[in-house]
């Protein structure tokens, strides 16, 4: 069965992708920038930004059937090499018992004040 989720992002529908897919025991979330969805504003730290990250991303994966513990693999793009420890604390508040396999890339992102986006996959965990 495949569920699509979506934010209500102006984004998902210009660019055509959904917040999240579920597929069976699959949740694969796309890159999440720290955007507030709701208000469609964007705080001005990496921190804050971080905290919208993993906020939406758990709301996606909540919507889906899935809960922060299901994600296996993390993706994280940050716009510079000095955000590393800024942002290493606020993911490890999250995923610091979950572990997942995880890579973190210093890049451009799609207008300049993203600082940071965050993809993740979960798999359904069997009780």
């Amino acid at each position: 069965m495949r569920k699509l989720i979506s934010t209500g992002s102006p984004f998902e529908k210009t660019a055509g992708y959904s917040r999240a897919v579920v597929d069976g025991e699959w949740c694969f979330v796309s890159g999440t920038t720290g955007y507030n969805y709701a208000t469609m504003t964007m705080p001005d730290s990496v921190e804050e930004q971080t905290r919208n990250c993993l906020s939406t991303i758990r709301a996606a994966l909540e919507e889906g059937g899935f809960t922060m513990a299901d994600v296996v693999r993390a993706h994280y793009y940050i716009t510079d090499r000095a955000f590393v420890d800024v942002v290493f604390p606020i993911l490890g508040e999250t995923f610091g018992e979950i572990r997942p396999a995880a890579t973190m890339i210093v890049c451009q992102l799609n207008k300049p004040e993203m600082l940071i986006e965050i993809e993740v996959t979960a798999l359904k965990r069997r009780s």
